[in-house]
């Protein structure tokens, strides 16, 4: 019986249980004010997971762990004033810096979701600039 235990684990892929770890780095970040808010979104826009990162020389990295492989989204913005929401002036423009996974331009309303998608298969570092308007 402990010969068919060793050959099962020896011999049983490991992909089975592979974890991802996805790194996002930010730049562009104007001031060291309050903190990033990150939400992390599956193939099927489905909210997967959320990070908060601080702002230290205009820059900010967020680590998530855990992450099974497949297709994912990243959107997030600079919550100056650690309201826990992204700040828009009277006509809906942002007032704080936002961005999206692939750098997907917002032009006139955020990009279509296709455009934020991007593969995780094995950790992953993505190097991302936040825009202000």
């Amino acid at each position: 019986m402990k010969k068919i235990w060793f050959l099962f684990i020896l011999f049983f892929p490991a992909g089975l249980f592979a974890q991802d770890t996805l790194e996002i780095n930010i730049s562009g970040i104007r001031n060291a004010k309050g903190e990033i808010l990150l939400q992390l979104y599956d193939s099927q826009h489905n909210l997967t997971g959320q990070a908060k990162g601080k702002p230290v020389d205009g820059k900010c990295i967020i680590r998530l762990g855990n992450i099974k492989p497949g297709r994912y989204a990243v959107r997030y913005f600079h919550d100056e004033n650690l309201s826990g929401k992204l700040e828009i002036n009277l006509i809906g423009i942002p007032k704080e810096g936002f961005g999206y996974s692939n750098n997907a331009a917002a032009v006139i309303g955020p990009p279509s979701f296709d455009k934020w998608l991007f593969d995780l298969n094995g950790n992953k570092k993505l190097e991302l600039k936040i825009t202000y308007l």
